[in-house]
């Protein structure tokens, strides 16, 4: 087990009807803030009037950005930032999922930056300070809730980056299980897919010694596996939305990356294909990562022969494990595909004619390796792309 030094500062406030404190915990730290949201989902439902009526009785005053989409834009994020530096605003409070939460992130650390934002994300900069942010939880997936990172897509190139801090944790998340009730079914799975990819990014390590973190791992795999197909058949049940939704926090807020070193690659591989084609990210993740599987598993046998006996509870087969670790992964791809995810490109729409410009984008052309668990040269992470055809 790795040294590690673990701290989350984020205040979680869970359960029914907590959206209606959301006044009470943004009052503590500003009195005027920028609402930041997405469409009109809020809104039809009603949400957004409650957040709004909270904020007005505790005494908090808001400007509006709306307009956040699937994989955030860059120009929204400017838009955020001059608006705050103008108005005088104090806190980022964002009512949505993962791309308003970490489009909010990118405008707290914009606002207090003298450059452009995008150097954070392509390494010119490292965050020194960032405004303070608020969630209210709608959509359970990227754990961006609890988390250190934000993902932001530039137009100019259609780049699709991540920044990752400590200091872009929120200071606290709202997350009330029947805001989820009306998610469609797609957007649901997708969440559940995005869940286990930061799983199993951190699962698949090279740091021995670390079976308390690799049970926990499992674990939360499990109930997500038993937990996603549940709420696509019932979709207003409580529990079943609130297992999915802590499930999102847990596997993003760190406590599964104590003591280990992660590998990261099949999102950096997947960020090229959201970026392009705005596929939802978590679809894409149910394409990339039984494919990266594929190709890394004979590294260490031992571990996907684990992974497929403790979370898909394939009999091993100690005289052919290589058999045993192929059925864990074809079991992954078969669960993505039973819950309506697409686990190839073509299942997607998606053609198969830019997957050398993708290698290329995403190794900065052969510059770089990708992943911690196996090191991917641009080679290896076009081979990875001709798997997902």
């Amino acid at each position: 087990m790795e040294n590690f030094v673990f701290s989350n500062r984020t205040k979680i406030i869970f359960g029914r009807g907590t959206e209606q404190q959301v006044g009470v915990e943004t009052a503590a730290l500003a009195k005027k803030v920028l609402l930041h949201y997405g469409g009109g989902h809020i809104v039809r439902t009603g949400l957004k009037a409650r957040v709004e009526e909270s904020l007005k009785h505790a005494g908090v005053s808001y400007i509006e950005l709306g307009g956040v989409q699937p994989n955030p834009r860059l120009s929204l994020v400017r838009e955020g930032i001059k608006i705050v530096r103008e108005q005088g605003i104090e806190l980022i409070l964002a009512v949505g999922g993962g791309s308003v939460i970490d489009s909010a992130k990118a405008i707290a650390l914009g606002a207090r930056y003298d450059g452009d934002v995008w150097d954070f994300y392509t390494g010119k900069a490292e965050p020194q300070d960032a405004m303070p942010v608020g969630v209210v939880l709608t959509i359970p997936a990227a754990g961006s809730e609890a988390s250190t990172g934000t993902v932001i897509t530039n137009e100019d190139g259609w780049l699709k980056r991540a920044c990752d801090h400590v200091i872009l944790r929120p200071r606290f998340a709202i997350m009330n299980p029947e805001l989820t009730y009306t998610l469609p079914p797609y957007q649901t799975a997708c969440g559940a897919a995005d869940m286990m990819a930061h799983i199993m990014e951190r699962y698949f390590t090279n740091v021995r010694e670390v079976d308390l973190t690799d049970q926990l791992c499992e674990a939360a795999l499990r109930s997500i596996i038993k937990y996603a197909p549940r709420a696509l058949e019932e979709p207003e049940n409580y529990d079943i939305r609130a297992n999915i939704m802590w499930a999102g926090t847990i596997a993003h807020n760190d406590l599964l990356s104590t003591g280990r070193i992660g590998d990261w690659a099949s999102h950096m591989i997947e960020h090229e294909l959201s970026g392009i084609y705005d596929l939802a990210h978590g679809a894409g993740l149910a394409i990339v990562f039984p494919a990266w599987m594929k190709y890394v598993y004979q590294h260490d046998l031992p571990r996907f022969v684990q992974f497929a006996a403790r979370v898909w509870g394939v009999d091993p087969d100690y005289h052919n494990p290589e058999k045993t670790a192929l059925e864990g992964i074809r079991r992954l791809e078969e669960f993505f595909k039973r819950i309506g995810l697409p686990t190839r490109l073509a299942d997607a729409g998606i053609p198969a004619d830019r997957l050398e410009e993708m290698a290329a984008k995403c190794t900065a052309n052969g510059s770089r390796t990708l992943g911690r668990f196996v090191e991917l040269t641009k080679e290896d992470v076009l081979k990875i792309y001709q798997l997902t055809v």
